[in-house]
């Protein structure tokens, strides 16, 4: 099995197997492995296997792709082969072969001017100065090799995304950040809370899901006299007519699914959110002192409108921590609504096909957890976390006078979870920072607490979130003790 090995930089000494379909590399998080590195372009290399042949694609990139020295448009790989992308360097090792040590940052001792002059040569590991010890590099330790198993699972996964994305586009026009984001949720094992306005397909979007999956679905309207039993099930009595016994039997409520849309939640008093809370973190119910397991997977999926007030419940903090994501659904584009209006005022039946069952879903979500993370990106999304909070070393001065109270240690959780999750869903087999930056407005922006400053001067959640992200530095090799 083919892979590439990062040589210096802050990827330095990972590496990613390469599939046969293809792999992608450039700084976008659209590519298959992303790259922190400004002089790459966003898609700049692909590398796959041709007739069996392994070929790599320069994709007009703007500062060119150099192989063993060489400019190149496209070229064959047969092994061992020293390819540079702006200035981070790879090693290529065809199927089965051994890495071969070489110096890990060839461009140190001179400028960028310099380059034309450093060899490109793979020197012997006699004559080569040895890769950075891991106190030193970044990136931390070298992550496990997936299985061919894993691997497999990947692009599988990577080909259902492209469809259930089609299927969901057969009714949901647009939206697809928060389509991503919600697959995202899922298969992360976390339940997400959808927020915007009336009108904007929250509620047909979760539905629509339901029939792209095969799980078994239920829907609540939460009301305000809504019960927690009329959600979690309640005992019966029952009589044996024969012998005039009575017993009770639990009669289970729609919390009993493996996906539960709960709509307009905020509409239900504190009393009833509170019987959600025991299901979404334990994954079971308690009724009359007897644990019930709920099905696997099991997942939440929350709507609630955010300009009506009478008659709500806001969600205590308690709650909202328990959401993985919370996700604004926008307007929709002039065009978007153009066409909404179009496809939906038509008698015209839409048949959806069902992509992923339980079973897969489940491997899915095993395969997030198993999915290595560098120490390097670990360490990101904690001190992003951390940056959060007033009196923090991190935080940048706003904070303390804008936050209350920061985000707490379950969403350096979630950051981590919801990178590797998008890492999967486009096929990358590595995570990196850019994966924890795109899922950082979901994961923190109901963890983040204002001041009354901040109100008082219209600065919500998202523009601190925003300022973290602007301010918060990446790990460098001063924060590993180099």
């Amino acid at each position: 099995m083919a892979k590439i090995i990062f040589r210096g930089g802050v990827h330095d000494g990972q590496e990613v197997t390469v599939l046969e379909s293809g792999i992608v590399l450039g700084r976008s998080t659209r590519a298959m492995v992303t790259v922190q590195d400004r002089l790459i372009s966003g898609e700049h290399l692909t590398i796959k296997r041709q007739d069996g042949q392994w070929w790599a694609y320069d994709m007009n990139s703007s500062n060119g792709t150099r192989v063993n020295g060489e400019d190149v448009k496209a070229v064959a790989l047969t092994g061992g082969e020293r390819i540079e992308l702006g200035e981070t360097v790879l090693e290529f090792l065809a199927d089965g072969e051994a890495a071969v040590p070489f110096d890990s940052n060839p461009l140190s001792s001179g400028s960028s001017s310099d380059a034309a002059h450093v060899t490109t040569s793979i020197p012997p590991p006699s004559a080569t100065a040895a890769i950075p010890p891991e106190s030193v590099v970044t990136q931390g330790p070298k992550l496990a090799e997936p299985s061919a198993d894993d691997l497999a699972l990947i692009e599988e996964i990577h080909d259902a995304h492209g469809r259930m994305k089609a299927q969901l586009g057969r009714v949901i026009v647009g939206q697809e950040r928060v389509i991503d984001e919600v697959l995202m949720a899922i298969f992360s094992r976390g339940h997400a809370l959808l927020v915007g306005v009336p009108g904007l397909a929250k509620t047909l979007l979760i539905s629509t899901l339901s029939h792209v999956l095969d799980l078994s679905f239920k829907r609540v309207q939460f009301t305000p006299d809504l019960m927690p039993s009329d959600i979690t099930g309640t005992d019966v009595l029952e009589e044996d007519r024969a012998t005039g016994k009575r017993t009770f039997r639990f009669v289970r409520g729609p919390l009993f699914a493996n996906m539960l849309l709960a709509d307009e939640i905020n509409r239900t008093p504190p009393k009833t959110q509170a019987a959600l809370l025991e299901a979404m973190q334990e994954r079971r119910v308690t009724a009359a002192g007897v644990t019930h397991d709920l099905p696997a997977p099991f997942l939440v999926l929350a709507t609630q409108n955010p300009i009506e007030l009478e008659g709500t419940y806001p969600l205590p903090e308690a709650q909202l921590d328990r959401f993985m994501f919370n996700l604004r659904v926008d307007y929709p584009s002039e065009e978007e609504e153009e066409l909404i209006a179009a496809s939906t005022t038509s008698d015209v039946a839409v048949t959806l096909t069902k992509q992923l069952g339980a079973a897969e879903i489940l491997d899915l979500q095993r395969l997030v957890r198993r999915m290595p993370v560098s120490r390097h990106v670990v360490k990101y999304a904690a001190r992003l976390a951390r940056a959060s909070r007033p009196g923090d070393r991190r935080a940048p001065e706003a904070v303390a006078k804008w936050v209350e109270c920061g985000a707490g240690p379950r969403a350096t959780q979630y950051l981590l979870l919801a990178a590797k999750a998008g890492a999967i869903l486009r096929g990358s087999l590595v995570v990196n920072c850019a994966d924890v930056r795109a899922a950082a407005p979901a994961v923190m922006r109901h963890r983040i607490f204002t001041t009354f400053a901040a109100d008082a001067e219209s600065v919500d959640t998202d523009r601190i979130i925003s300022l973290l992200l602007k301010e918060v530095p990446e790990p460098n090799e001063s924060d590993y003790g180099g």
